[in-house]
């Protein structure tokens, strides 16, 4: 379906992180689908290419910015709103590290983490996306929709160097289980993709050959097919669900999740 194609019925999705790696593989993938698009980046001119292409494809508006800021969160919430509100609500954009400093250390140890990158590192992780879900809710709520919260196996292997990511996406994952028991209606998921071949990974690998990994845009449809499926909520591994069967394939999704098969 493209541009042209799309009715004000197709459902929304609001993606965050969406200018890069699997935010933009799972923007695209949407967009292939029919879906209209709210995405943002803090990158203004990426987010602007990754907008140009998306909107070949379907509606896009795109609103580069912090999801750490308020105003920007409601400007997101808003945004959806107008489109018809979100039926889908992804929490994609992350921080390794929290520094904003060039040069600063990819994963420092928890005895050096400097503690105003640690709280900004919390602040990106695990803070701002639920900000921005409980803002979202009442449209999610409206369309019995979903939330797919980003997470990391960081968050349950300690890694070396990995202590501040790893808890950062800990309190992501433990705020996600809470929030599906709060809002049986709606799906609500963590998911961890596992390693990608993404510059968030070179950046914590300096000098390491990431070749072999797998691209965002091959783990992008596997995350997605918990929304096809209407899986249950929970945690879930990328690998785990690729042990799901095929969805078949449709050129334009239902409007909402929907009561029906839960």
């Amino acid at each position: 379906m493209n541009a042209a194609q799309h009715t004000d019925s197709a459902p929304v999705a609001l993606v965050t992180g969406a200018s890069r790696g699997l935010g933009l593989a799972l923007a695209r993938t949407l967009a292939a689908e029919g879906w209209r698009l709210v995405v943002t980046a803090r990158g203004a001119t990426a987010l602007a290419g990754a907008a140009a292409e998306l909107s070949a494809l379907t509606e896009v508006v795109a609103l580069p910015g912090s999801i750490v800021d308020d105003d920007h969160r409601a400007h997101l919430a808003a945004a959806a709103d107008r489109l018809g509100g979100a039926s889908l609500l992804i929490n994609n954009a992350g921080s390794l590290n929290g520094a904003t400093a060039p040069g600063a250390e990819p994963l420092p140890r928890m005895a050096d983490f400097p503690l105003p990158d640690l709280l900004e590192l919390f602040e990106v992780n695990a803070l701002a996306p639920l900000a921005l879900t409980q803002l979202v809710l009442p449209q999610l709520r409206a369309h019995a929709g979903a939330v797919l919260n980003i997470s990391s196996d960081a968050a349950v292997e300690p890694y070396l160097g990995w202590g501040g990511y790893g808890a950062s996406k800990a309190a992501l994952d433990q705020a996600t289980a809470v929030l599906a028991r709060e809002e049986p209606e709606l799906r609500v998921w963590a998911v961890d993709p596992g390693s990608m071949r993404t510059a968030m990974l070179q950046e914590a690998s300096p000098g390491e050959d990431i070749s072999g990994e797998p691209l965002p845009e091959q783990v992008a449809p596997l995350l997605l097919g918990l929304l096809h499926h209407r899986t249950p909520s929970g945690r879930y591994r990328a690998e785990d669900l690729a042990a799901l069967p095929a969805p078949a394939p449709a050129t334009v999704p239902a409007p909402a999740l929907g009561r029906s098969g839960r």
